[in-house]
């Protein structure tokens, strides 16, 4: 059974920084490619960031040059790297990959508020 994990969420200022972790069981971690998430009250989830198996990232334009994906396959782990955060970046973050099946495996998410 596929599991994601998040962690590492919290309250932080503008201009501050988080680091959040999401660990995976019950998938073949090193060949998967995973996904980070956001989604604010009354919005539409939105991806944030991806990273392959080769550790090519992708990001989206309201986070480039603030947020570093990177993974540990030794750890199963995938890390964002938050910094300069805005309050708009305030929003329930969500990790995802994709099964060998073509389903989603989602986290629970963890929670991001950042105060002007």
């Amino acid at each position: 059974q596929v599991q994601l994990a998040e962690s590492g969420g919290g309250l932080v200022q503008a201009g501050g920084s988080l680091k959040l972790s999401c660990v995976a069981s019950g998938i073949s971690f090193s060949v998967k490619a995973f996904s980070w998430y956001r989604q604010a009250p009354d919005k539409q989830r939105e991806l944030v960031a991806s990273i392959s198996s080769g550790e090519s990232t992708n990001y989206a334009d309201s986070v480039k040059g603030r947020f570093t994906l990177s993974r540990d396959n030794a750890k199963r782990t995938v890390y964002l790297q938050m910094n300069s955060l805005k309050p708009e970046d305030t929003a329930v973050y969500y990790c995802k990959t994709v099964g060998y099946n073509g389903q989603d495996y989602w986290g629970n998410g963890t929670q991001v508020t950042v105060s002007s």
